[in-house]
């Protein structure tokens, strides 16, 4: 089975295979991410395996031997990264969070998921942090396994496997069905400090990379955003999680998860549309880097709030993400590049990018946020999210020159990940 299952992989993705000799790509312009400077005109980028060569002007390299790709009029940058995503769930105006989770079977998400990483990798998103898949307990884990053996295209994945909740918290909402009927939900309970410590390790066991914790949820009476567990159950589970080498990321919307969720020692904040200035001048102090998520709020603002782009005014949601993004920046929080993609279609990752230059971000800082800033939240630094000889070999060319327009991330022309060309011209 497993030599079919190669040769089918061989099959259908021959573009994979591994590059025969060094490559040259020769662009009219080369963005490393080294710093905020501009890209360089001139420049050419040498692969020699899974690995970048040399990185300089294009006299200055000997590529002797080596497959030539031009790239006229394109800028090559970094591969870029998406460190919130959800390959197991496709867009929410095709069918519903519930019935995601309720009525597809973990089959038919699993495959799906594989088509979706694909669709990623193809659009230059070499790298993703996938933060549970809500409802198809382990999967991302086989899925992170086949594609590193290259069975199926895709990203390189950092997975979370299930996020962990507070018991009763999350949904599917028990309270909109029979209650005499046994609900699949899309995360693991927990409740005190010894489920709590009993959920990291397991999901630690089920091969996770990440440990996500949902710190509040719309758990109020009236629906509302509140915080789910109390200060000690997140400190029982972020010490377990570092205990064990494995960083953790905190769902939080509201000013008080956020705190509470900081205060435990998480390493990243995702979504933060309720954060105050006190609670992201913490962040900025303790080093917790965020991610916004912008483009799940104006997505769901499109399918449920009657927003249409150009058309009407932004939705309440939208203007607390907007407010939020604004007052972390101007509280020197570190922020990364995390889309929430899953909420609206995979490969359409490069709207983050957009909407954070929108938003405030210059192209050049949004550009730092999906590659060298990610690649340090990751703990990749030194491996990945620049263009430095050694550096694995992920890069991307796009059309234009994305450190002046951010709308070049989506006119993607070659995408290489590893040394292996995935897209070319």
């Amino acid at each position: 089975m497993r030599r079919l299952l190669t040769a089918l992989a061989l099959i259908l993705t021959p573009s994979l295979a591994v590059a025969a000799q060094p490559i040259l790509l020769k662009p009219a312009r080369v963005w490393t991410a080294e710093d905020a400077g501009p890209p360089h005109a001139g420049w050419a980028v040498l692969v020699k395996d899974d690995k970048i060569a040399a990185v300089g002007p294009l006299a200055s390299i000997d590529a002797t031997g080596a497959e030539v790709i031009d790239l006229p009029g394109a800028t090559v940058i970094p591969g870029l990264m998406d460190l919130h995503s959800h390959l197991f769930l496709h867009p929410y105006n095709e069918t519903s969070w519930d019935d995601q989770v309720l009525k597809e079977s973990p089959i038919t998400r699993t495959l799906r998921a594989g088509v979706q990483a694909k669709a990623t990798l193809e659009a230059g998103f070499t790298t993703l942090r996938d933060l549970g898949t809500e409802g198809v307990g382990a999967a991302d884990a086989p899925l992170k396994k086949a594609i590193n053996e290259g069975l199926i295209p895709g990203p390189r994945l950092f997975v979370a496997t299930k996020a962990i909740v507070a018991t009763g918290a999350y949904g599917p909402a028990r309270r909109n069905f029979n209650p005499e009927a046994e609900i699949p939900q899309g995360a693991q309970e927990a409740s005190g400090v010894p489920e709590v410590i009993k959920a990291v390790r397991e999901q630690a066991g089920a091969g996770a990379d990440w440990i996500k914790v949902y710190a509040d949820y719309r758990v109020g009476p009236d629906g509302s955003t509140q915080p789910t567990f109390s200060l000690e159950e997140l400190k029982a589970l972020v010490d377990t999680a570092h205990s064990s080498g494995r960083p953790v990321s905190a769902h939080a919307s509201s000013d008080e998860g956020m705190r509470r969720a900081v205060l435990a020692g998480v390493d990243t904040i995702e979504h933060g549309y309720g954060g105050s200035e006190a609670t992201f001048k913490l962040m900025a102090e303790k080093g917790v880097v965020f991610f916004p998520t912008l483009t799940a709020v104006e997505s769901t603002s499109t399918y449920f709030g009657g927003y249409v782009a150009g058309q009407t005014p932004p939705t309440a949601a939208m203007r607390n993400a907007d407010r939020a993004f604004k007052l972390a920046l101007k509280s020197g929080v570190t922020i990364g590049m995390g889309s929430d993609v899953g909420v609206f279609r995979h490969g359409d990752n490069a709207r983050e990018l957009a909407l954070m230059v929108k938003a405030g971000m210059t192209p050049v800082q949004a550009l730092l946020a999906a590659t060298a800033i990610d690649a340090k939240t990751l703990g990749r630094g030194e491996t990945l999210g620049q263009l430095k000889p050694g550096y694995l070999a992920d890069i991307v060319a796009v059309t234009g020159d994305p450190t002046q327009a951010i709308e070049a991330t989506r006119s993607v022309v070659l995408v290489v990940k590893g040394g292996q060309v995935v897209r070319r011209p």
